[in-house]
């Protein structure tokens, strides 16, 4: 008997798992897609190389696999049981004294090894990689200040910053006889003139800083005719990321940037209870409550595969597909809504799991019962043999 039951549950993994990588490989691909629209702007727009746009999309990818994760485990498990259900196997080893309940071992495991890998992703993969991701943007945004500064030319290689030197070093980047134009405040345009200048930056804050070496500022405010002049031996003209990349100018690691143990440190250092220390706190949660959504939609795949028969593998895409809709809705209102305090993170990030282990509970009893579910028989009705 119990060699009956490992080849029974062998054969349940093999039914598992090939989908289940299909599936995976869908969804990762079909977010893919609609970063890669955003990607090759900047390859268009900010000269990024196609090896840079290589590494942005491998940074990007632990985030899409977490993101397809609970999808993919999902739809795997339902397929895998849709199709036992359909030919009938299933009714074939509960005639052999095998219930739906001797069937989870193996869905159990695929789940803790998906939960144990979601979990992986979560707190260490996801974080490195937008963190690597902003970092190479940085790196993008450093050539680009090197490429966008040439000899002899008025250039803009900065939002609102007019360039123009008489000779420029890419070896240690310095600058000679400069002539800038500041025109980012929106009350005053800033003249620089200087001897010389050099290019330095600041990975920690992201932001890229040109020293200016025995020069005149000539300020004039826009709506004023008066112009003030400022001598100086040096000066440091600093140039955020926002000057150059707006979409990505985040001065600051953002909550899903951060480690596990930089987000614990981040909210003990916060005294009041404002927007970010909700962000902080989401984060920490949901670090934890997605890989156990991922543990549950393997589980609840079982019952809802288990009731249908008709359909074939359409039905298991569209089904899982709502399920997954579902659940990504109620995560994403929660977490709006838990952004403000009116609702407490900690709740807040937990009642989509919650609302899987209620569906996966009442589905398991009413499969175990043989109990169909109305909604389903009446958009995919079994038809008779």
């Amino acid at each position: 008997e119990r060699l009956l039951k490992v080849t029974i549950y062998r054969y349940i993994v093999h039914e598992i798992w090939p989908p289940m990588l299909a599936s995976l490989v869908v969804f990762v691909f079909i977010v893919l897609a609609a970063r890669v629209i955003n990607i090759s702007e900047w390859v268009v727009n900010h000269g990024v190389a196609p090896s840079q746009m290589v590494g942005m999309i491998a940074y990007l990818l632990p985030g899409m696999i977490l993101f397809a994760l609970p999808a993919s485990t999902l739809m795997a498990v339902f397929i895998a049981f849709h199709r036992l259900s359909a030919d009938n196997e299933i009714q074939a080893l509960k005639s052999s004294g095998i219930s739906l309940y001797q069937m989870l071992p193996p869905v159990v495991l695929i789940s803790t090894v998906c939960f144990a890998g979601a979990l992986l992703i979560s707190l260490l993969g996801a974080p490195w990689g937008h963190r690597s991701f902003k970092d190479l943007i940085f790196r993008i945004a450093q050539s680009k200040a090197d490429l966008g500064i040439q000899e002899r030319i008025f250039c803009e290689p900065f939002n609102g910053v007019t360039f123009y030197v008489n000779s420029f070093s890419a070896a240690d980047r310095s600058i000679q006889d400069v002539f800038l134009v500041d025109r980012r405040d929106p009350s005053s345009v800033n003249t620089i003139v200087a001897k010389e200048g050099q290019i330095a930056s600041n990975p920690e804050r992201r932001s890229i800083t040109v020293r200016f070496k025995d020069g005149t500022i000539f300020i004039s405010g826009k709506k004023q005719a008066e112009v003030r002049t400022i001598r100086f031996d040096a000066y440091d003209l600093t140039i955020g990321l926002d000057d150059i990349m707006p979409a990505l100018a985040e001065r600051q690691l953002s909550p899903k940037e951060m480690s596990f143990q930089n987000l614990m440190q981040s909210l003990a250092s916060r005294e009041a209870k404002d927007t970010e220390h909700y962000e902080l706190l989401l984060e920490v949660m949901e670090r934890f409550s997605i890989p156990c959504a991922v543990f549950l939609m393997g589980i609840i795949g079982v019952p809802l595969g288990a009731q249908l028969r008709a359909g074939g593998r359409f039905v298991g895409i569209v089904v899982s597909f709502i399920v997954f809709l579902l659940y990504y809705l109620l995560l994403a209102g929660f977490r709006s809504i838990g952004e403000t305090g009116v609702v407490s993170p900690v709740v807040g990030s937990w009642i989509p799991v919650v609302f899987l282990l209620l569906g996966c509970i009442w589905l398991l009893r009413r499969a175990a019962k043989e109990r169909t579910i109305n909604i389903l028989e009446r958009f995919f009705p079994v038809q008779e043999a």
